[in-house]
């Protein structure tokens, strides 16, 4: 990914498929937050080849907004798919993460830039208080994915899977992601050797319709696939690279341990 000659100081990234009812709350909470803040930002719609109007609404609303760009997938990929290509077209030098379905508030990516520091390289959601309609079940299955994944990643984690984050765009920037590997940003990222924090955020009730982007149930087909992806990040973790270097010069002073004066 090359940077562009304007980059803006902050990309909103979200994937989308058939969010047609949802797609233009969304874009009004946007404006109605990020407008008045003064802050550069563009807001990068994904949608995942939806069946519905979820296009057509969003086109209608970039005639009202120069800052939404459409960015659409020419078969329905799945939501890492989603991610990629939005993490591929975003401009920003901070990239904002979200649902299209208003269970997260555009608000919170806001606040959780301020977080961003030095020592800070990306702050990851916690939807402590979880408000979907069928939320015990999907407090149970958060749990315990949760301890599964960070039993055998090593990681501590409490919710990898929520929508809404914050990052420098270095943390992602040229990685190549695969299918599944959405469940897993906080790790990749710490994998390529940035900090990242965890905070609580405010979650929502779902506005119009029913998730498309579901995490199925546990012992079902999509946890089987999500238990071999996890394992696939565990070997990662394990064999990944690290090292030092230090480039030689003949007005070097010193030389390296063990060579020859």
């Amino acid at each position: 990914m090359s940077h562009p000659a304007s980059m803006p100081e902050l990309s909103i990234i979200a994937p989308a498929f058939n969010e047609e009812d949802n797609v233009e709350p969304l874009i009004d909470r946007i404006a109605e937050i990020f407008v008045p803040a003064g802050v550069d930002f563009e807001t990068l719609i994904v949608d995942d080849c939806s069946t519905d109007k979820t296009s057509e609404k969003l086109l209608k609303l970039a005639r009202k907004h120069p800052w939404l760009r459409i960015v659409r997938l020419e078969k329905n990929s799945g939501l890492a798919a989603a991610m990629d290509a939005g993490f591929r077209n975003a401009r920003g030098r901070v990239w904002g993460t979200l649902d299209a379905d208003m269970q997260n508030d555009p608000a919170e990516i806001l606040r959780l830039m301020k977080m961003l520091s030095p020592d800070v390289d990306m702050v990851n959601g916690w939807r402590k208080d979880r408000q979907d309609k069928n939320r015990f079940t999907r407090r149970f299955q958060t749990k315990i994915a949760n301890g599964i994944r960070n039993r055998l990643s090593g990681d501590n984690i409490k919710d990898s899977a929520c929508g809404l984050k914050v990052y420098k765009r270095e943390c992602l920037e040229g990685f190549t992601l695969y299918k599944g590997m959405h469940r897993f940003f906080p790790t990749l990222v710490k994998i390529r050797g940035f900090h990242v924090i965890e905070v609580p955020i405010t979650h929502h009730q779902r506005l119009h319709g029913v998730t498309k982007y579901g995490p199925g149930t546990v012992g079902g087909a999509r946890a089987f696939r999500a238990f071999v992806d996890l394992l696939a990040v565990r070997w990662m973790k394990k064999r990944v690279i690290r090292y030092q270097t230090r480039e030689l010069t003949p007005s070097s002073t010193t030389l390296p341990p063990g060579a020859a004066p």
